[in-house]
């Protein structure tokens, strides 16, 4: 009980300093989010594609959720497995029956995954596309994907402008990402009460 107080006091101190969002990563260095670095992994690899800071990650997941996939914070934390999946599924986010262990897999964290179902539903693009573009995997069977998506890993921004040329992908992806980042905070809360 001690070590969660610690955790979310962390948390909070980050939030009132007005550092980036904790759970969905942004990109560093040339700024757009657009482009691939050549940081391995997707946390999403995606909604940037440098990891986050130490003090970040910590504070995101207790043990460093942000560093970790999404299905060992969600495993480690069944509350908010359960209060995010009952979140996303309220708001037309998350198919009813969807385990959002599975739909989250292959993501380098569970903020990255967050941030592409948001982004999925704003642009309506599936969200199996941005998926595959993300953690550089073949697109699940069925998908109407086009050719050549999940061939290498992008960032999530770079994942919106290949499958959505028209959308502003920084934007876009920023909007997500709060979207995101309020999400996760929501159900923090919910499975704590």
């Amino acid at each position: 009980m001690k070590r969660l107080l610690a955790i979310l006091t962390g948390a909070i101190v980050a939030l009132a300093i007005g550092s980036s969002p904790l759970f969905a990563q942004r990109p560093h260095g040339g700024g757009t989010g657009g482009g691939n670095s050549g940081a391995t992994g997707a946390a999403m690899h995606g909604a940037g594609t440098d990891h986050g800071s130490g003090a970040e990650n910590s504070a995101a997941t207790g043990k460093g959720a942000a560093a970790g996939s999404p299905n060992t914070v969600l495993t480690n934390n069944t509350r908010l497995d359960t209060h995010l999946t009952s979140l996303l599924q309220s708001k037309g986010l998350l198919a009813a029956g969807t385990d959002l262990k599975t739909a989250c897999a292959g993501f380098k964290n569970l903020g990255q995954c967050i941030a592409a179902v948001h982004a999925s539903h704003n642009l309506k693009i599936p969200f199996a596309c941005l998926s595959a573009d993300m953690t550089g995997t073949a697109p699940t069977t069925g998908s109407t994907c086009p050719d050549g998506t999940g061939t290498s890993k992008m960032s999530l921004g770079k994942s919106i402008q290949t499958l959505s040329p028209n959308a502003s992908a920084k934007t876009e992806e920023k909007s997500a990402t709060k979207q995101a980042d309020a999400d996760i905070n929501e159900a923090e809360s919910d499975s704590k009460s």
